[in-house]
């Protein structure tokens, strides 16, 4: 009511915030930000050939539709799938990392065979709007300083916010060579490579998103954890499985 308008204060509400004030002014008492009130409080900024332009970095939200069992069920999902990507990106002996919302359940499941495995800071060299979205993607496999694949894993009832955050990926860094995956359960291959193939998605800088993000299914990430020679592998066996939007019959 005090942001939103100028309407009177009752007497009695002004008086009180009139001794809060008071003595704040006498015995000033400092209120640490949370990292959330920093957040809302920076401004992200992105250079483009028409000059600077804010923009806004989503922080990672959990569907709300659905039951409420439903949605744990389908969160739990996709945090199992989070933790099989990672163990596979392990074995391949790649370097993982998961947004550090997810961390703490995906390690519930997934026990890292080197304390090196799982990066507590990403080793690349971008500018905070980037590095923000890209920290929000739900697995990344990495070599040295460099980002192999992307996935995000998508199993709640909206399937945008993960095709989203790598469209925004695209868009931030357009000299960007990524291999991105969306990972879903098969019922929703079609409406996954649907949404990647949108027109709004065409029109990045670099060509449109159905040219370098591909579907994958949940059960073709089960086969390859549980294929025997999995360690001797590299991660361009994902080419085998992954699939364009503008091959599929959709």
């Amino acid at each position: 009511m005090v942001r939103g308008s100028l309407r009177k204060l009752d007497d009695e509400d002004g008086q009180y915030l009139e001794t809060l004030l008071l003595k704040q002014s006498l015995a000033p008492k400092n209120y640490k930000l949370s990292e959330l009130d920093n957040k809302k409080l920076k401004i992200s900024i992105v250079n483009s050939t028409d000059g600077q332009i804010i923009v806004s970095v989503p922080d990672d939200e959990k569907d709300t539709e659905g039951t409420k069992k439903q949605i744990q069920t389908e969160q739990y999902e996709s945090i199992k799938v989070q933790a099989k990507l990672a163990e596979i990106g392990e074995r391949m002996n790649l370097k993982i990392w998961l947004p550090r919302s997810d961390r703490q359940r995906v390690l519930e499941i997934w026990k890292p065979e080197s304390e090196q495995s799982l990066l507590e800071r990403l080793p690349l060299n971008y500018d905070d709007v980037t590095l923000r979205t890209i920290e929000n993607i739900d697995v990344l496999w990495i070599r040295k300083h460099s980002i192999i694949r992307a996935f995000e894993v998508e199993h709640t009832t909206s399937i945008y916010s993960g095709i989203l955050r790598m469209a925004d990926l695209m868009a931030l860094q357009p000299n960007l060579s990524i291999k991105a995956h969306i990972v879903a359960p098969v019922q929703r291959r079609s409406k996954v490579l649907q949404e990647i193939a949108r027109p709004v998605f065409s029109l990045l800088e670099r060509g449109p998103l159905s040219e370098s993000c591909t579907y994958i299914s949940y059960d073709t990430v089960s086969d390859l954890l549980n294929d025997k020679n999995l360690e001797y592998m590299n991660d361009t066996v994902l080419e085998k499985y992954a699939e364009y939007a503008e091959d599929a019959d959709i």
